[in-house]
């Protein structure tokens, strides 16, 4: 080819010959750039691999993402943080306010993919590309325990608050036809937990929550009931962009089919359920078989530690329990082990090499609440500060402060543990939390949390001064030995 172009360029006079040979070299350049640029064309998967990082987008919820005492948790987080480790790159969450900027961001600078347990419908499917789904969950109609149970969408007398934007809000849409009378609003501003909240502080009469969103906040809100299903099983899926070239969609794929079939998915699934009926108060029959058969095991360390770090080794041994239930091979999904559950930082930061021996498990623990408790200002007196102080060990220090500053925003005292926990359940409400400086956390479960340990600890000093009474009375029954060898052989 580029001899037939000198063969045309010598018909030529020298300067457009010049010219010519400008515009051939213009052209092999051209032709180069795109065959290196094509060549040079790295896929959406090897930019993830390359980049070291893997983007997912959310909105925090108790569900989805949030961060506590123990780090970071939640379904999507820890399913995405998997895929990432399967990728060997670092996973980079980025929270929205609302489902639907979530869905308006998939694809941009901020996010490879979004992960907040999203139902794959028509509308969306047109927008976007979903992974094979990973989860079904269904509608709940709830109500509040006390008041009338719909049995149909037609009983619903009063206030239904749904999310906007939401597969609710559209299910709801499709029962309007045949229910002329339905009518519900909707918010953008809240969350499904945040819903079941208002219905259980009587702030609205009904509300629309998925499934899972259910069954992980039912405890926190004991008060909410589940009155009709809305819909059928809906599929859950991780949303991607349709600009994509396909690859990464495919890799998380093959992730979620082997992580499924392996079984991980189902046990994620049923240890997070698990966590959150932990923090319900447990039945004292369980309680008390487990005082009796591994307590005593433990008892001994739990007054060492006491005594070493100025702590009551009742309260201590109520912490290990609602924590562990005593068992010092527990581990949670958020990989938080041993007897305390301590995480990995923490361990590190209480220089503690085994999180799974006891000994190590209480004596970090110990160490950890009591560098907490020393945090708190010193105005703050017993048993706030011990109070305050358990709180943060279960949502976060940074999370405990952000309450005690609404406290003090709203007149209260925000050294009064009474009054903390008024406000630590707001920070699971977008009201608040967007203008806090650490965000949204479960707000409701260190409440519950503190609840639980007073609830064990003052069982654990009345179980002690009952078998101290048990004790006095056996000696009280026993005959003096040593008057007996000194009594006279007959009287």
């Amino acid at each position: 080819m580029l001899g037939l172009l000198k063969k045309l360029l010598t018909r030529f006079p020298v300067s457009a010959r010049r010219t010519g040979k400008r515009i051939i070299l213009a052209f092999i350049g051209l032709l180069l750039a795109l065959y290196f640029s094509s060549s040079a064309r790295i896929s959406d998967l090897q930019q993830v691999q390359l980049s070291g990082t893997l983007h997912m987008l959310t909105v925090a919820g108790p569900t989805t993402y949030y961060e506590d005492g123990r780090g970071k948790s939640g379904l999507e987080y820890l399913l995405a943080k998997a895929f990432a480790d399967s990728l060997d790159v670092e996973l980079v969450v980025q929270s929205k306010p609302t489902l639907h900027a979530l869905l308006l961001s998939v694809g941009g600078p901020e996010g490879n993919f979004a992960a907040a347990n999203i139902t794959v419908n028509a509308s969306r499917s047109k927008l976007l590309q979903f992974t094979d789904p990973y989860m079904q969950v269904t509608q709940h109609l709830v109500y509040r325990r006390g008041s009338a149970r719909p049995r149909s969408l037609s009983d619903i007398d009063g206030d239904l608050l749904v999310l906007k934007s939401s597969s609710h809000s559209e299910q709801l849409s499709l029962w309007a036809a045949q229910y002329p009378g339905l009518k519900w609003r909707e918010d953008s501003s809240s969350e499904m937990s945040e819903l079941m909240r208002m219905v259980h502080d009587r702030e609205i009469d009904y509300t629309v929550v998925d499934s899972l969103a259910y069954l992980v906040s039912r405890h926190i809100y004991p008060q909410v009931r589940r009155a009709i299903d809305i819909s059928d099983p809906q599929s859950v899926a991780w949303a991607f962009p349709r600009h994509g070239d396909g690859t990464l969609l495919a890799a998380a794929n093959r992730f979620l089919s082997d992580y499924s079939a392996s079984g991980k998915l189902d046990n994620l699934k049923n240890d997070l359920l698990e966590q959150a009926d932990n923090f319900s108060v447990a039945g004292s029959q369980r309680f008390g078989e487990l005082v009796d058969s591994r307590l005593p095991n433990y008892e001994p360390l739990f007054k060492l530690a006491a005594e070493q770090f100025g702590f009551d080794w009742h309260l201590l041994a109520a912490v290990a329990y609602q924590e562990s239930h005593w068992n010092p091979k527990a581990r949670s999904p958020t990989g938080v082990r041993g007897l305390m559950m301590l995480t990995l930082n923490t361990a590190r930061e209480m220089k503690i090499k085994n999180r799974l021996d006891p000994q190590q498990s209480l004596t970090g623990g110990a160490a950890y609440l009591s560098k907490l408790r020393s945090r708190l200002p010193d105005r703050i007196n017993e048993p706030n500060r011990t109070l305050l102080a358990l709180a943060a060990y279960n949502v976060g220090f940074g999370h405990m402060e952000d309450a005690r500053i609404l406290t003090q925003r709203n007149g209260q005292n925000p050294d009064l543990w009474e009054h903390v926990r008024e406000h630590l359940p707001k920070l699971s409400n977008k009201q608040y939390y967007q203008e806090l400086k650490y965000g949204y956390a479960r707000g409701n479960e260190p409440v519950i949390y503190v609840d639980n340990i007073r609830y064990y600890t003052r069982y654990l000093e009345l179980h002690e001064l009952s078998q101290q009474l048990e004790l006095q009375n056996v000696e009280d029954q026993q005959p003096n030995s040593e008057w007996e060898d000194s009594a006279p052989s007959s009287l």
